[in-house]
């Protein structure tokens, strides 16, 4: 007979995670008397840590630099996880692994949030995982033309490749972060608060809506440029919450309290 149902966060570093926060106070929202804690798992520890869960697990979160490598080990894949070439979500049941995405739905939920008008073009600051999924998310919104911006080239092969999975097949431009201008309706930052230089926040100042994945530092130099110059902005707050509503909901089977995941991830921050 299965006890309380546990889930988790896996990632390495993991300690600066909010995940449990947030899950926890969905759990409490709800009444449930679930169990979510971040565990520190690198790729290497991966395939062990999976193969010692019993049945009381109902879902993993996964962060860098799982998020890749979980794929192969996964019994299924879904269409998105396959699209992304990455997963941040595993469903586990009585049919095994079920490797999700819920990074692209919930950053086309996170701007949806906050703006409402057209995608037509973007410009994305760096080429990793998470350049990916917002690519995705915004090639869903009905953006056609993305301008990828990045330190070594290199390192966008794979968001490439993710453009090219899309059924809608995107144009993708890659140019150097260090010179290159930003345009389009949107402009997506999964860059490191360290990198906004002052030239890159210039760059940056004529797009309408700003993204920035970041949660913490919070606010990013981008997000207090976006803030001054009245953009639109989007933070990793919002992307956190939003994709995390949709784990909770495939881990539960029950529709996620929004309202209370966000006020507990804004308490957190706060101090």
């Amino acid at each position: 007979m299965v006890g309380t149902r546990r889930c988790g966060v896996l990632g390495d570093p993991i300690a600066h995670s909010l995940s449990p926060v947030l899950h926890r106070a969905g759990y409490a929202a709800l009444g449930l008397g679930w169990e979510y804690d971040a565990h520190r798992v690198g790729e290497a520890e991966l395939p062990a840590f999976l193969a010692s869960l019993d049945d009381s697990w109902r879902g993993l979160s996964l962060t860098m630099p799982l998020k890749r490598a979980v794929l192969p080990l996964a019994d299924d894949l879904s269409e998105t996880a396959v699209l992304a070439g990455a997963a941040n979500t595993l469903v586990l049941g009585d049919r095994g692994m079920l490797a999700d995405n819920t990074d692209v739905p919930g950053a086309a939920a996170a701007l949806r949030e906050r703006y409402d008008g057209p995608v037509r073009s973007a410009t994305i600051l760096g080429g990793g995982a998470t350049a990916a999924s917002t690519l995705l998310a915004l090639t869903d919104l009905g953006c056609t033309s993305f301008r990828l911006l990045v330190r070594d080239a290199g390192r966008a092969a794979e968001t490439l490749a993710v453009a090219t999975r899309h059924p809608s097949t995107p144009s993708v431009e890659v140019a150097p972060l260090e010179l290159a201008p930003a345009e389009g309706d949107v402009l997506v930052s999964t860059v490191p608060a360290a990198a906004q230089t002052p030239d890159l926040l210039a760059r940056c100042a004529g797009v309408p809506v700003v993204f920035d994945v970041l949660y913490d530092p919070w606010p990013t130099p981008l997000a207090t440029a976006a803030s001054v110059s009245q953009q639109i902005l989007v933070g990793g707050l919002d992307l956190l919450v939003h994709q995390a509503v949709l784990q909770f909901a495939a881990f539960t089977g029950q529709e996620a309290p929004l309202a209370a995941m966000r006020s507990a991830g804004e308490l957190a921050l706060a101090g």
